[in-house]
């Protein structure tokens, strides 16, 4: 184990083909260095306040009492809460008191069991608790597929890199199954002491409408569950959710930033020490989180659609090279889509929507615009022969419609063109799903022609 903070700034400057797309090799390099972020370890933040790292793919914490520890999240499942409390052990052999939940996501909340000896330690949560994760039954079946799809869970070893704020790899057979329901709800700023020590927890709606935040004003360490990581926030999962209340998350990063916090400890990744970085980090965090929105809202009131504001938002210049804010697990242009369809709905205003074409009508129309199928064929072999592969992925989307082999053809068109894309992505996420989708493609577990 590792008991020092370790802080990654190394500074990558970005020249970008599109987005999150740059060279192949930088995209690998950028993954890599990010990795660093997750390595297995626990960190000394202050004589009695611990942080296990990359023992799953969220943190949990160890603060030391009197009589007593608590512990703050407890990652998926009792296996690798187990592990993570056996590396705490070596610093404290006192009994848990009391463990707190930051919010509800099930890498926060399912391995409780494991600190848990012959006394029932009480569990905090927020008012209104609740596994955000938790989807409608019938949508269990494509759920689970974006899942895996976002996080890359049945890529090939050659294939991983990681998840943008984890390890690619975790221990999850066991998830959920230490989870102990909350014994004690949070409602509204709140001050306890417990095992003697006097600890602040704030309300603090952003990733989830259940969050919270806890200070230790004598240690001056801040808790920020998954409202802040090293990386640019997920405002928008591409597995599927709801919306998430961008203002609320800024509001409550901003609120975070007026402790000014020595340490500063996010549900995923790196703790940041020293006042300074730690208090600027949150200030810019929150800023750029309202710049987004702020943007997106000017695009709307102007009556662009989604997509064109998706490609004009930017992070500002006194941000965008800041390193906990590179695209590594969020995306800009993801948050754009879904702050439009969270404050408008799906319909961008322009009347060609209202009454499209069947995909393939529209497909039959563009071929003729090409001069045929067997033109269209090529003009999309040709574009992935230039390297221009979001184009060959997007003319190939309307090459499935046209006839059973121009549907193979796509099919091998697409293959390769998200692989590709994968090759030049830095967001994590991104690179996954890309991947992914070209291997179901390829193993034939997909039929992709209504998609």
């Amino acid at each position: 184990m590792i008991n020092k903070i370790i802080i990654f700034l190394t500074f990558i400057p970005l020249i970008a083909i599109a987005g999150t797309q740059v060279d192949s090799d930088l995209a690998l390099k950028m993954l890599q260095e990010q990795e660093k972020h997750f390595e297995q370890r626990v960190i000394k933040l202050t004589e009695n306040v611990y942080v296990a790292v990359g023992f799953h793919g969220a943190n949990t914490s160890m603060i030391v009492g009197a009589d007593g520890v608590i512990i703050v999240d407890t990652l998926m499942g009792p296996t690798a809460a187990g592990n993570a409390f056996r590396a705490f052990r070596q610093y404290s052999d006192k009994p848990v008191k009391a463990i707190i939940y930051t919010h509800s996501h099930p890498d926060h909340i399912g391995g409780a069991s494991a600190f848990v000896g012959n006394q029932q330690p009480a569990v905090y949560a927020m008012k209104g608790f609740a596994d955000s994760a938790r989807v409608e039954r019938e949508l269990g079946p494509i759920m689970m597929r974006r899942f895996n799809r976002q996080f890359g869970r049945k890529l090939p070893p050659h294939q991983m890199t990681n998840r943008g704020v984890a390890a690619a790899v975790t221990i999850d057979k066991d998830r959920g199954k230490g989870h102990i329901p909350p014994s004690v709800t949070i409602n509204g700023d709140t001050k306890i002491t417990i095992a003697g020590v006097d600890l602040e927890i704030y309300p603090a709606p952003g990733e989830t409408d259940d969050a919270l935040f806890v200070w230790l004003p004598e240690e001056q360490v801040l808790f920020a569950g998954d409202n802040f990581y090293y990386a640019f926030p997920n405002l928008y999962a591409i597995r599927g959710t709801g919306y998430r209340n961008v203002i609320n998350w800024s509001t409550s990063v901003a609120r975070m930033a007026t402790f000014e916090p020595y340490h500063l400890v996010g549900g995923h990744t790196s703790p940041l020490s020293g006042r300074a970085l730690a208090t600027r980090a949150l200030r810019e965090y929150s800023y750029a989180i309202r710049s987004v929105y702020d943007q997106t809202v000017e695009g709307i009131n102007l009556g662009k659609g989604p997509d064109l504001i998706a490609h004009e938002v930017k992070l500002s210049a006194n941000v965008v090279d800041k390193p906990y804010l590179i695209e590594f697990y969020g995306s800009v242009s993801h948050a754009v889509r879904a702050i439009y369809s969270g404050l408008l709905g799906w319909y961008d205003g322009n009347p060609v929507g209202l009454h499209q074409l069947h995909p393939r009508a529209e497909a039959e129309k563009v071929a003729r615009l090409a001069g045929g199928v067997k033109e269209f064929e090529e003009k999309t072999r040709a574009a992935m022969k230039a390297g221009e592969f979001q184009w060959a992925l997007e003319l190939a989307d309307h090459l499935k419609w046209l006839g059973e082999a121009e549907h193979q053809s796509a099919r091998e068109i697409k293959i390769a063109a998200l692989r590709a894309l994968a090759a030049h992505e830095y967001n994590a996420p991104n690179r996954n799903y890309y991947l992914s989708y070209a291997l179901e493609l390829e193993s034939g577990q997909i039929d992709d022609v209504w998609f």
